[in-house]
């Protein structure tokens, strides 16, 4: 061990891990306050032949979902079940395939069925930068004025669905473009 590193780098580097690990966590069980803005440009190519997700179909009066997630991402496989739950709802989901190759991406969907309605592709990560995304999954609430309302880290998974991003997603389409704050107090509150 002397040989690649001392032991006070070695403790360090550990120490840096470990850090790591649980800020990761702890970020995602307690994110930040989300401060709602409009939603960053999506100058992209769409994934394999699916229709490309663009800047009016988020200011399209609708909210969409916008999902950011990649075939190899072990978090993104098991929320994929709860997209497809959501887009058989009724709700618009897109997605932004995040440091993925395209014929992987297209074999997932292919594979595991497609719940967006709409995708860009992002090998880059050009997208996910200007829209704040450092890791996957990652899912946005967006409002038909294209405002990103609301920003869920980590997987869907049923309780986090159920307890946390339904309300955010119930209030989105009850209050709809907002202009006074009582949108973003509902999301807050839950309600």
């Amino acid at each position: 061990m002397d040989d690649l590193m001392s032991p006070g780098l070695f403790a360090c580097v550990c120490l840096a891990v470990i850090v790591g690990i649980f800020s990761t966590r702890e970020a995602r069980e307690n994110p930040p306050p989300y401060k709602p803005h409009q939603a960053a440009a999506l100058r992209a190519e769409p994934v394999g032949d699916t229709r490309l997700l663009t800047d009016a179909d988020l200011r399209a009066g609708e909210v969409t979902i916008v999902n950011f997630w990649a075939s190899w991402c072990g978090p993104c496989r098991r929320e994929h079940p709860i997209l497809l739950q959501l887009q058989q709802d009724g709700y618009r989901v897109a997605g932004v395939n995040m440091r993925d190759h395209q014929r992987d991406a297209v074999t997932y969907l292919e594979k595991h069925g497609n719940p967006f309605f709409a995708t860009v592709s992002d090998p880059t990560r050009e997208v996910a930068r200007r829209w704040g995304s450092i890791a996957i999954p990652v899912t946005y609430i967006v409002a038909g004025d294209g405002t990103v309302l609301n920003k869920h880290y980590g997987g869907l998974s049923r309780d986090r669905l159920e307890a946390t991003f339904l309300p955010a997603l119930r209030a989105a389409e009850a209050y709809g473009n907002w202009d006074d704050g009582t949108l973003l107090e509902a999301i807050v509150e839950g309600r």
